[in-house]
């Protein structure tokens, strides 16, 4: 995980009671611009309404034909789709997998115990010793994430039992990516008027986990919006990122 902030002083403004950091504007493949805002919060906890998130922290700098890119992270915290890291009780196969797994540099991987038995538990055993066994044998050929193709998106969204996070919570809670991304977007846009699209991004990749529907952009327009990743990773408290399109 980078551990280098993407909230840097320059970036810093405000607007209405709500602190932000205007992110450099980006270009897309088809001509269109992309103003980026990043809106830091607090630490959201397990419970917190993800609607009226967006009413305290994002509406304030709304403007229409703003749309809103919704963290994965922050998302699995609201729904309670969590799972405690007591809960969960790493067994051989898990412990002798993992001193396997390689360390991944977008966050906590298999190579860490707990998030090894989790997938066990999520996907079943026998997916993961074949998924362990076709990765060890493709990497030496330069054939990388063939693990993560093999256990499928459930196991590659989960987020946490990070040992090196600077929040307490997240060296003890998994979280774990919802499965009704759409109608999560569907009825933040009903609450708030604010159309969403839920994003588990990271400094690798931008995964689009759905949108609204009636979000205005393509799938393709979101990747070229989100492409550097302006949430961040790290400590920047900054889950919300609000686009704003610059037509050409």
């Amino acid at each position: 995980m980078s551990t280098e902030s993407k909230n840097k002083e320059s970036q810093r403004r405000e607007l209405n009671g709500v602190e932000y950091f205007d992110r450099e504007i980006l270009e897309g493949r088809d001509g269109m611009k992309y103003q980026r805002f990043a809106i830091h919060t607090h630490f959201i906890e397990v419970g917190e309404d993800q609607a009226e998130l967006v009413k305290r922290y994002v509406l304030p700098l709304y403007q229409p034909g703003d749309v809103l890119s919704f963290g994965a992270k922050v998302m699995a915290m609201c729904t309670k789709n969590v799972v405690t890291k007591d809960s969960v009780k790493p067994g051989f196969w898990a412990k002798a997998l993992s001193k396997r797994a390689s360390e991944t540099v977008a966050g906590v991987g298999v190579h860490e115990p707990y998030k090894m038995q989790l997938a066990i538990n999520m996907v079943g055993l026998p997916k993961v010793l074949w998924a362990s066994v076709a990765s060890a044998v493709t990497k030496p050929f330069g054939k990388k994430g063939v693990f993560w193709e093999i256990v499928g998106p459930e196991v590659a969204g989960i987020d946490g039992f990070y040992y090196r996070s600077s929040f307490d919570r997240y060296k003890e809670l998994a979280l774990i990516n919802n499965d009704n991304p759409v109608e999560l977007c569907d009825g933040i846009e009903k609450a708030t008027g604010v159309p969403v699209v839920l994003m588990d991004a990271n400094d690798i990749d931008q995964n689009q986990l759905g949108k609204g529907t009636n979000f205005p952009l393509s799938d393709e327009q979101i990747q070229d919006a989100m492409k550097d990743n302006p949430s961040g990773q790290g400590d920047e408290l900054t889950p919300f990122i609000l686009i704003r399109p610059i037509k050409p």
